[in-house]
């Protein structure tokens, strides 16, 4: 497979950790974003050149538009974007949710990758060539008592990719994807210690990364799953 140019929002835990170790393993290149200073510069040591990364918010959707400023005119437009970054609202009743949390779920689930999309869609749809994988969840497909807010969210990304699917030139892709059930700080927060009965991140990423390598325009608009083992 030719090497390819992969972005990811939420680099430094997680998902998004275990996925950019993997990208990078396979050969490939990754750009990606976090906000935590620490996370990404550790990041920075560990898989050097050409990889890079970089701290940016995606809910501030200035600094979104400056990053791809910058890796546009670097590297030029990515083959795969992946919207990772996400928030999770602590277990409670909606009306246990402050407005704070609860904004701040939508903006980073939701905002976040209306932002990225704003500022690297353009050079792509140029292109006419490129995946954008929004990451959704069961709970943008179901829900359940105390997850009022990311349910919410994820719901809207399920929207969201939908909407934004048919706006795509013949070439290019969108899906919302279902990463299944996996033992992150996520998941300890909302099923505490049971969370360990489940796939590590590394575990899943060396399943799903080459699922993802493999999307292209027969995929658009599809609401996928990574399948479990």
């Amino acid at each position: 497979m030719a090497v390819k140019l992969v972005l990811i929002t939420g680099v430094t835990r997680g998902l998004g950790r275990a996925m950019t170790e993997e990208f990078a393993r396979l050969g490939h290149t990754v750009i990606g974003c976090a906000r935590s200073k620490d996370g990404v510069e550790q990041l920075r040591r560990q898989l050097g050149a050409p990889h890079d990364f970089y701290m940016v918010d995606v809910m501030v959707d200035e600094a979104v538009k400056s990053w791809a400023s910058l890796l546009l005119n670097t590297y030029g437009p990515p083959d795969l974007v992946i919207n990772n970054a996400g928030l999770i609202n602590r277990n409670g009743r909606l009306w246990e949710i402050g407005d704070r949390e609860f904004a701040e779920v939508m903006d980073v689930n939701v905002r976040g990758i209306a932002n990225v999309i704003r500022w690297f869609a353009p050079e792509m749809v140029r292109r006419k060539r490129g995946v954008f994988v929004n990451m959704s969840s069961g709970w943008g497909r179901s829900t359940d008592a105390e997850m009022g807010p990311y349910c919410c969210s994820k719901w809207a990304v399920e929207g969201l990719t939908q909407a934004f699917s048919q706006e795509l030139p013949t070439g290019m892709a969108a899906v919302a994807l279902n990463p299944g059930i996996i033992n992150t700080d996520m998941l300890r927060s909302c099923f505490g210690s049971t969370a360990e009965n489940y796939i590590s991140p590394d575990q899943w990423a060396r399943r799903a990364v080459p699922l993802l390598l493999n999307l292209g325009p027969a995929n658009n608009g599809k609401q996928m799953d990574i399948p479990r083992v």
